[in-house]
């Protein structure tokens, strides 16, 4: 689901919950979840009619009819059956006088109301997933029948028909932003953005076996694990098995909402048994083949002794404060992520940019973890790549499994600088930039043939016969024609067919900067690599050996090593970066002068 869907579908929900707010009396948190619930079974929905059409397309016909489909048909393919009284559509079509209808729930009785048969839409859902029982939100008889039929008409969005991505949790983060900051602030939690949930799992590669996530969330890393296994040809639920810890039991519930939606299953541990600081509630130390997480950040006031008798601490416990209390958590963190990994496990994790070269014992802890040798992969991220706070970040892998010649050798990438921008405020890898960045590991882990594989891609969307350099020309040749005729065209037409022809030539313009795109990356790799041949590049990345790290006094932050690229033209459009500028001042201008505007009015309503 692009961008300016998901802004679309949000602005919807903001919508939703404002009628939620006026319609209700009910907190933020009460009718958060319920929205949430009623977007869980719309997504669910979209999700089965898209297996169901997969099914029919094999079904045996008897006597002229196709065979219906059937749960086990659904539990083949991990996905969710939802029985007819649980469909979206069903709901969203329901006459406005429910009780005339005489609908009986799944205890037998007659619902009277339209909040009793969504309460037994979500009962009927958890009948067909042992994860969900319990889980799903029953208090939709709390709204009247009129506000319940608006919001499901809201849901009822095509937006959603787009299954795939970490959807509910981009959105649990959206609901968290605007309606309990107080709750996405605390302990530092916030949500995973995808292109770094995405990052982490393609370059960990998982395939079968044991996964964690010791602060889970809404469940990103299972959904985007589960799609990476599902592509590569294996059903995810019968390779992998699924275990999460999530101290907010709010949160857990998402998590499993996502996952089941996904077709996933997983073991979820919430509340106070799952606060990884105190417990390992899966015992699975020494047992994982991968552990992935986004823990919260510099977490201060953790009990030390009890954190110490936790245990799945191999270097030692960081330093104490006078209070008794471990004054920042990275490290435990860090620590956990290393203990939890089988003889051969992978672990992928977002930390705060400060744990790379942070002193005291957390260097002594970092000097012992560089030295096993299973330090893999360090990789800075740039500002604005999460929804909610501005701050860097740094991604760190460790693989125990490691060739034998990569054993005293760490790939150090430097991506502060390479991003698209979505927005002002938010950044992100878009599909080629994964791609590329994956590209280094692998040339740096000597898999040369998935280069090739990435090349191939390129010069099939591109054209085999001409170098990546001269495509982009082209295409830019291209897009400045496409312009022009654009341009005119528009200004010679009737009124009446200026905003078709607009319409039309912004859809071919959009189609060619994202050809534009691709090429662009294609060059930036091309540049670089050649034909596979892994090389030092200065300001982006350099393989270096645990001697060099020591010399650098035990650092991992990734800008040490690589040193500081040329500044090179940016291929930008002088006039139109400009014009963006320009734009974005008179934003800016207009946004200072509504402030402006009620700073006087509140001090003159002060008397001031």
């Amino acid at each position: 689901m692009d961008n300016a869907s998901i802004k679309k579908l949000e602005a919807d929900l903001w919508e939703s919950a404002d009628l939620l707010r006026a319609g209700s009396k009910l907190t933020s948190n009460q009718y958060c979840m319920p929205v949430l619930g009623l977007l869980f079974l719309r997504y669910a929905y979209s999700r089965y009619k898209m297996v169901e059409e997969e099914i029919l397309k094999d079904r045996p016909v008897r006597n002229g009819r196709k065979m219906p489909v059937e749960a086990s048909d659904f539990t083949a393919k991990s996905a969710l059956f939802l029985p007819e009284m649980a469909q979206f559509d069903y709901l969203v079509n329901l006459p406005e006088n429910v009780a005339s209808l005489g609908l009986l729930n799944v205890s037998g009785q007659t619902m009277g109301s339209l909040g009793e048969v969504v309460n037994n839409a979500m009962e009927l859902v958890e009948q067909q997933s042992d994860q969900l029982t319990g889980v799903l939100p029953k208090s939709y008889t709390d709204f009247s029948d009129e506000l319940l039929g608006e919001l499901l008409r809201i849901f009822n969005n095509n937006a959603l028909d787009e299954v795939g991505g970490d959807v509910i949790g981009r959105i649990y983060e959206y609901f968290l932003n605007k309606f309990a900051k107080n709750i996405a602030s605390d302990d530092g939690v916030f949500f995973t953005p995808k292109s770094l949930v995405k990052m982490i799992v393609n370059i960990l590669e998982p395939k079968s076996g044991v996964l964690l996530d010791p602060a889970c969330g809404s469940g990103g890393m299972f959904v985007q694990t589960g799609d990476f296994v599902n592509e590569t040809g294996l059903q995810a639920n019968k390779s992998m098995t699924f275990y999460g810890q999530e101290k907010v039991e709010y949160n857990a519930q998402l998590c499993l909402m996502n996952m089941a939606v996904h077709g996933l299953t997983g073991v979820i541990k919430s509340g106070d048994e799952a606060n990884s600081f105190y417990h390992d509630a899966h015992h699975l130390e020494g047992k994982c083949n991968y552990v992935m997480a986004n823990p919260p950040f510099n977490v201060d006031k953790v009990k030390a002794e009890t954190a110490a008798n936790a245990g799945r601490l191999p270097f030692g416990v960081p330093k104490e404060n006078k209070n008794k209390e471990i004054g920042n958590a990275n490290y435990l963190w860090i620590s956990y992520f290393y203990a939890y990994l089988n003889e051969t496990g992978r672990a992928g994790f977002v930390m705060a940019s400060s744990a790379t070269d942070s002193q005291g014992s957390d260097k002594d802890i970092r000097e012992k973890l560089v030295k096993t040798g299973h330090v893999d992969v360090m990789v800075s991220v740039g500002n604005n790549f999460f929804y909610t706070k501005s701050l860097p970040c740094s991604l760190w892998f460790f693989d125990k499994g490691k060739d034998e010649e990569l054993k005293d050798k760490v790939l150090f990438v430097d991506a502060r600088n390479y991003y698209t921008v979505v927005d002002r405020t938010l950044n992100e890898w878009n599909e080629w930039q994964l791609k590329n960045l994956n590209a280094i590991v692998w040339l740096y882990r000597g898999e040369k043939d998935k280069y090739t594989a990435l090349l191939e891609e390129y010069r099939k969307i591109l054209g085999q016969a001409i170098p990546f350099e001269e495509a982009l020309h082209l295409l830019k040749e291209e897009l400045k024609n496409l312009q022009k005729r654009a341009k005119l065209e528009v200004e010679e037409a009737d009124r009446k067919d200026k905003k078709r022809i607009r319409t039309e030539y912004d859809e071919m313009i959009a189609a060619k900067n994202d050809e534009i795109t691709v090429a662009r990356e294609a060059v930036w790799l091309y540049e670089k690599f050649g034909e596979g041949e892994y090389r030092d590049t200065l300001g982006l990345c350099k393989v270096a050996s645990l001697t060099e790290i020591e010399e650098k006094g035990w650092s991992l932050t990734p800008g040490a090593y690589v040193g500081v690229a040329l500044v090179e033209d940016d291929d930008v459009d002088f006039e139109e970066r400009m014009a963006e500028i320009h734009r974005e001042l008179l934003l800016l201008q207009a946004e200072s002068n509504d402030l402006m505007d009620t700073i006087s009015k509140n001090m003159k309503e002060m008397g001031l």
